[in-house]
């Protein structure tokens, strides 16, 4: 799968590919490679997940076997990763039911990733996220997680204020993480490793104690 970089003001790579488990693997592989070259190593991890889950996505909804293409662009503090389908079906968070594979899985890009959207287009649509590089990326994280939660599980006392507010956010963050795990292990990950990476990420951020 070759990429088509172009630099100008922007790094930017251009990966087609088929719709099918096996090129997944390829794409993820195909995106820790290019980021290497731009100098972004760190991106790595939420690259992946957001590639995987987006891919995977194409594989399940649109079909698979279906032509596709994976955009990874590069711009000042923030990386954006697209994947472009054939299909016209756009999908929302807001109308995904609980149980909806689809709408599950925008709920942990939304839990993940700065900012995400969909756009039409002639031949389809895209779906695309955003990834912080920048040293805005810890108040981000933290801005994330907190918005995340507060949707995860809707209806679970949003309107409920301290120990009984602190408790619901606790119980929710329990739900986000196993799901996280149970979304990597059907993706062939360790969850166990998952989480030591994870940590690892954790106790890398400046002002996390040691």
């Amino acid at each position: 799968m070759p990429g088509d970089k172009v630099r100008e003001h922007r790094h930017r790579s251009v990966l087609p590919f088929t719709a099918a488990p096996a090129e997944v693997r390829l794409l993820r592989q195909a995106t820790s490679a290019q980021l290497g070259q731009w100098g972004v190593p760190h991106a790595v991890d939420e690259a992946e997940l957001v590639v995987t889950e987006l891919a995977t996505n194409v594989i399940k909804h649109v079909g698979e076997g279906t032509s596709a293409t994976l955009v990874l662009e590069w711009h000042g503090e923030r990386l954006r990763v697209e994947v472009h389908d054939s299909s016209h079906s756009m999908p929302s968070l807001s109308a995904a039911g609980c149980d909806d594979e689809c709408g599950r899985g925008l709920h942990l890009l939304a839990a993940v990733t700065a900012n995400w959207g969909t756009a039409r287009r002639a031949a389809g649509k895209s779906v695309w996220c955003e990834i912080a590089l920048g040293p805005e990326q810890v108040c981000q994280r933290m801005e994330r997680a907190a918005a995340a939660l507060r949707t995860y599980r809707p209806g679970s006392g949003t309107a409920s204020e301290g120990r009984l507010r602190d408790v619901t956010l606790k119980e929710s963050a329990v739900e986000l993480i196993a799901d996280l795990l149970h979304w990597t292990a059907s993706c062939g990950f360790d969850p166990d490793d998952i989480l030591d990476q994870a940590q690892l990420h954790y106790e890398a951020e400046p002002g996390i104690a040691a």
